[in-house]
Parts: C-alpha cells; structure tokens; sequence
C-alpha cells in the first residue's frame, strides 16, 4: 500500500477578503508540484465565503464539479437555466461541466459565513450534455457506516448524485473507539480521505481536523477513530 498525507497546515491558502480558500491540491495562485492531482481528484478546496458573498459568473469545461456545504447555505445560477436554487448544509449539489457552462455560486445568507467543500473530478468522457443535480442526505443514514453521496453515471447505484467517472464519494459519522474498514472498488483505484472534524488513527498515522490521507494499490484500508469523527471518503482511478 502506498500513500501519502496532507496535514491541514501544509494546504495551499488564500484570503481575498470575503475568502478565505484552503487548498488541498494547486489552484489558483498556489501552486506546489506535488500536490497537483490525486489520480482523478483534482481540487478539493476548504472554502469559508462572507455573507452575502461568492463566486461571480464564470465558465467550465470537462470537469465533474461536486459542492458539499457543510455550514451554511448557498445559492445557485447557471447557464443551463437554473437560477438561484438554494443549496442546504444536508445537501450535496453536482455539475457536469461537458461542453461547457457557466455559473455563480454565492452565500445564500446576509448575516452569517459559509463554510464548503468544492471538489473537481477529471471526467472519463469529455463534451458531454452539461447537466446539474442536487441531493438532500440525512445525516442519521451515515451513523457508523458509509453513505455514498456521488458515484459513476454508469453505475446503478440507488439513492447517490451522478458524474462521469469511476468514482465514488462517500462520508461517514463515527462514535468514538470505532474500527471501520473501506473497501475500495478497485485495485486501481485510490482512496483520498478528509477528516471533516475528529481524530483517527490510520496506517499509523494519527489525523485530526481537516487532515488528509490518501492511499492506493490496495484492496481495503482500516482505520480507529480516536475521537466522534466525520470523515469524508473520495474514490478514484489512479489512472485516467
């Protein structure tokens, strides 16, 4: 099993004033040689936006863009149609970016921040239709086992959003003093982990808040959580 890990610390940060970024991977203004990809994840920012805030009308392409909201709400407009939908903290919202569109993407609150996850995947079929979605999750459904918020387009997988990758997102409330075991979907594949909030303990490594791991050429990975955890699980190709 190989791997690799990313203290919360050692992220790439940006602050804009109403932004304050937090970047797993090279984005924007930072940019770090080894931290460019994990296989097909290619962004996974921590982004906490001021209220009233947020991100102006801008274009994509080929790229499956996944929002996790985990304080706060958002709200939502697109070239597609879709004009300012409203995106929950127990919602997971997706956009296939395909042949291109274009999009904002702001606080829904005049008085209170925002805190969310954007996560880009490099797709496994480019030009396609661009398409949007979005999800409500309960966050009972994930006590001490996974909920599989995103999966492949060609998958038939009830209940999770679509993208156009052999991917899989996933997240999981853990009590205290757990052991759990992730299996991934193939030795192919790799699994990149964010500690949400909590502490495990992991191939011997202990991660606390916002702290990543990510592993692969293996067929599971076992971790202990240390403290009541909620961890978010991304699965990829390696290759792609």
């Amino acid at each position: 099993m190989n791997k690799i890990v990313h203290k919360a610390e050692d992220r790439g940060k940006a602050n804009y004033g109403w932004l304050n970024a937090n970047y797993s991977f090279s984005f924007s203004n930072y940019f770090n040689p080894e931290k460019i990809n994990f296989g097909a994840l290619r962004v996974l920012n921590d982004d906490f936006i001021d209220a009233g805030m947020g991100f102006g009308t801008h274009p994509h392409d080929n790229m499956e863009i996944i929002t996790i909201p985990l304080e706060g709400s958002l709200k939502h407009r697109d070239s597609m149609g879709n004009k300012w939908i409203p995106i929950e903290t127990v919602e997971v919202q997706v956009m296939s970016a395909g042949s291109g569109l274009q999009h904002s993407e702001m606080n829904n609150s005049a008085t209170e921040k925002i805190n969310l996850f954007q996560i880009w995947i490099i797709p496994n079929k480019v030009d396609v239709e661009p398409r949007y979605d979005q999800k409500k999750f309960k966050s009972d459904k994930r006590n001490n086992k996974l909920q599989v918020l995103v999966s492949s387009i060609d998958e038939e997988l009830e209940g999770s959003l679509k993208i156009h990758q052999d991917a899989q997102i996933s997240r999981i409330n853990l009590e205290k003093n757990k052991e759990f075991t992730y299996t991934l979907k193939s030795i192919n594949h790799g699994v990149y982990m964010m500690v949400i909030d909590g502490e495990i303990s992991i191939d011997n490594e202990l991660l606390t808040k916002r702290d990543a791991i990510g592993l692969f050429k293996t067929e599971s990975v076992s971790l202990n959580s240390i403290s009541n955890t909620d961890l978010l699980f991304i699965e990829v190709p390696m290759q792609f």
